[in-house]
């Protein structure tokens, strides 16, 4: 199983990012634009993963995300990797609470219960919304989506999600827990 462990936002903050992307979908030519409903933000990539794992994984990542508070979120500002120069990721940024913490503590769980495929590239928290198979100049657009800053909103649970691959990729939600309550309230 493909899996991975991700915040999904709610539908008003992913309303926002609709809106203020609605008239570039389709303009940039070899600019793909995933379904809304695959949006997320990924907090750790474990890649293939036996079955076996899954008890031991669950109940690690359920340890893990009990740790750590809802987290006060926004989207802000548009970016690309590797660069807006020659990118093959358009995404949109994360500002609010660090969750760098949270996603290294879900990286370590996995690990332990022998998810050994884990990213271990640096965590930077963005929503990607759109791929290039080749290297794109994305700087007109995220020049003309400069300016863009979303609404607070919170995030209250860490889902792990199997990701299907094939000609339309699909995301099954397996299990999600809920992070503590914050005491701002």
């Amino acid at each position: 199983m493909r899996l991975f462990a991700a915040l999904v936002p709610p539908d008003e903050a992913l309303d926002e990012v609709s809106r203020a992307i609605a008239p570039h979908v389709g303009q940039v030519p070899g600019l793909r634009w995933p379904d809304r409903a695959t949006w997320h933000i990924t907090l750790a990539f474990f890649g293939e993963v036996p079955e076996r794992a899954l008890p031991e994984l669950e109940l690690r990542l359920a340890r893990a995300v009990r740790r750590y508070s809802v987290l006060d979120l926004a989207f802000d500002g548009f970016g690309a990797f590797s660069s807006a120069r020659r990118a093959r990721v358009l995404w949109v940024g994360v500002t609010g609470d660090p969750m760098t913490r949270l996603a290294d503590s879900v990286k370590a769980g996995a690990r332990r219960a022998g998810a050994g495929q884990t990213d271990g590239k640096r965590f930077h928290p963005h929503l990607t919304l759109a791929r290039a198979k080749t290297e794109t100049d994305l700087r007109p657009l995220i020049e003309s989506l400069s300016g863009f800053s979303g609404s607070p909103w919170r995030a209250e649970h860490v889902r792990l999600v199997c990701s299907h691959t094939g000609p339309q990729v699909r995301y099954e939600s397996l299990a999600e827990w809920a992070l503590a309550p914050s005491e701002r309230g």
